[in-house]
This record gives C-alpha cells, sequence and structure tokens, in this order.
C-alpha cells in the first residue's frame, strides 16, 4: 500500500519538471522574440532611442518575469511571481553582470544610466518599506504601479530637455540593424506574446507541483530555480552587447529590468492576489537586492568621468550571487 502511495505521489513530478524546463524555453524564446519586434516596431514608429533603450530593452528583457507573475498571481500563486521577480533581480545585478564583466569590461558613460541607480535603490527602499509588516497589501501594490508611471514619466520628461546620450546612440545603431517589415515585427511580438502566455501557465503549473514535491514554498522556487531560468537568456544579450562595444546597453538591460521587476511586475502580483511574507524574505533577499543596487551606484556615480567596472567587480558580484544561493538553501522550507 505504501508503495502505491509513493507511485502515486511520484506520478505528476513525470510530467512537473519537463513541464517547467518546456515553460522556461517558451518564456525564452518568447521574451527574445517580443524583445526583436519591439526594437523593430520603436524603430518605425519614431519612438525616441533613449525611451527605446529604457523602456524595449531594458524593460522587455523583464517580459518573462512578468508573463509568470500574472499568471501564477491569478492562479493563486503571489509568491511565486513575488520570487520570481526579486530572484532575477539578484541573478542580473549579480551572476549575470559579475560574470559579463569578468569577460568585458565596461565602461559607462550613460548619465541616464547613473540616474536610474540610485532610482532602483529607492524603488528597492520603497518595497521593503512597504512590505515591513510582512504583508504586500493591494494598496502596496498600488503604491509600487504608481512609482512605476511615475518613473515612465519622469524618463520621458527628462529625455525630452536632455536630448540623446551614450544610451540613446547605442540603442539608435542597434535600432537601425534590425531588418525586417512592420508585418514581420507585429508578427514577432504577437508570436513572442503567446509564447510567453503558454510558457507561464507551463512554467506555473510545473513549479508548484516540483514545490509541494520538494518541500519547500513557492516563493523560495521562485527565488531559485524560476528566477535563474528566466534570467539566465540576459547573459547571453548582455555578453554580445558588451562585445560590440554596446557597454550602455548591455548594462541598461540590466537595470531596466530590475526597475520593472521591483515595481511593476511585483506590484501587479500583489494588486492581483496579496500575500503574507516570511520575514527572512526582508534581511535574505531584499537587503541582497539593495545591497547589490547601493553598491553599484558607488561604483558608478562619477558622473564627471566614465566608470568602469572591471573584473575584480565582476568576481565580487558572482560571490555574493553564491552567497544569496547558500542562505536560500539553508533557510528554505515549506511554506
Amino acid at each position: 500500500m505504501a508503495i502505491v502511495q509513493q507511485a502515486t505521489r511520484s506520478r505528476p513530478m513525470l510530467y512537473a519538471i519537463p513541464a517547467l524546463f518546456a515553460g522556461l524555453l517558451l518564456l525564452v524564446w518568447g521574451g527574445e522574440s517580443a524583445v526583436q519586434g519591439g526594437t523593430s516596431l520603436a524603430a518605425r514608429s519614431g519612438l525616441s532611442p533613449m525611451l527605446t533603450g529604457l523602456l524595449v530593452l531594458g524593460f522587455g528583457s523583464a517580459a518573462p518575469e512578468l508573463a509568470v507573475a500574472l499568471i501564477a498571481a491569478s492562479l493563486g500563486h503571489p509568491a511565486l511571481a513575488l520570487g520570481s521577480a526579486w530572484g532575477a533581480n539578484i541573478v542580473a545585478m549579480s551572476l549575470v553582470l559579475g560574470v559579463v564583466l569578468w569577460k568585458v569590461p565596461l565602461t559607462v558613460r550613460s548619465h541616464g544610466l547613473r540616474r536610474e541607480l540610485p532610482l532602483l535603490v529607492a524603488a528597492t527602499v520603497l518595497t521593503a518599506a512597504l512590505v515591513g509588516d510582512g504583508v504586500l497589501s493591494r494598496m502596496d501594490a498600488g503604491l509600487l504601479l504608481l512609482g512605476f508611471v511615475a518613473l515612465l514619466v519622469w524618463s520621458w520628461r527628462l529625455q525630452k530637455r536632455s536630448g540623446d546620450d551614450a544610451l540613446a546612440l547605442e540603442t539608435r545603431a542597434e535600432m537601425a540593424s534590425q531588418p525586417g517589415s512592420l508585418m514581420r515585427a507585429l508578427l514577432s511580438i504577437l508570436a513572442g506574446t503567446a509564447s510567453l502566455v503558454g510558457g507561464s501557465m507551463l512554467l506555473v503549473w510545473g513549479a508548484v507541483e516540483t514545490a509541494v514535491w520538494l518541500g519547500v514554498s513557492d516563493l523560495v522556487l521562485g527565488l531559485g530555480v524560476v528566477a535563474l531560468g528566466t534570467t539566465l537568456p540576459e547573459l547571453a544579450t548582455c555578453m554580445v552587447a558588451a562585445r560590440k562595444g554596446e557597454h550602455e546597453i548591455a548594462l541598461g538591460q540590466i537595470l531596466g529590468a530590475g526597475l520593472f521587476n521591483t515595481l511593476a511586475v511585483a506590484g501587479l502580483a500583489g494588486l492581483i492576489e496579496p500575500m503574507d511574507l516570511p520575514v527572512q524574505v526582508l534581511w535574505r533577499d531584499l537587503l541582497v537586492m539593495a545591497a547589490l543596487a547601493l553598491g553599484l551606484y558607488r561604483l558608478a556615480r562619477d558622473a564627471d568621468s566614465p566608470a568602469r567596472l572591471g573584473r575584480s567587480v565582476g568576481l565580487a558580484l558572482v560571490g555574493v550571487y553564491l552567497l544569496h544561493t547558500a542562505a536560500l538553501l539553508l533557510t528554505s522550507g515549506p511554506g
């Protein structure tokens, strides 16, 4: 009888793990397709290069996390959505940026990116203040979304006043290199969106079943496996951009996605389904997010000369990722 029960419990895992990885693959392809189509469409619609760099290239990198957040929260698993968003920030700012810097040191000239770094710190501090009581309520989520809208308006008005900078110039060249017609761009966006929806549904089901089988919470699985899977494709795109000399685009993708995840993705997840948060989220995950953003800001805050981020910084960032992963494993548990 015990053998039969064990076999019954293990049967869903025959489908859950393949579904989890299939969902990740669809999310990766869908996000890339949507970003390519969006960049091509922006080049033909007259959207400014600076806004394209901040919105399409940066925020578009967070498309997988957004899809997971909407589906997971709608199905009653908001912690998985939140874990994916916050975990993606940690992976991107530590592991992804660290590996890129270890291979290709980056020189940051864009004043826009230097302005984004303190904004990312402020967004993380705002999040910590809102969830300090252990609850992400609909009011908290609404404030995060309001902050995101304010960020978009501020970025647009600032770009209109200051004109193009290094990020805008690199993005202009990238936009000019996008091939294809308007119809091809629209089809790429539609196909990418469909892949994001289908992939997120597969991933959420597979992740929930896997979390139950492993005896860990949705939040922990989102912070670990899901965040790593949805963020690793950024390593390839950032590495390509860095090797091409597009240093502003490489860093802009990471910072733009970080702002989008912190304000929009977490805000949407909490608006759909409020959630209670374990106390270790504050000292383990939000603290690491804030420390990474603050550390990068301190390195790049000198606006009078280009800020160079080299191999030593990259190794330190990879070390932060390994320490956070170890803390996640040591403090994970059912919930």
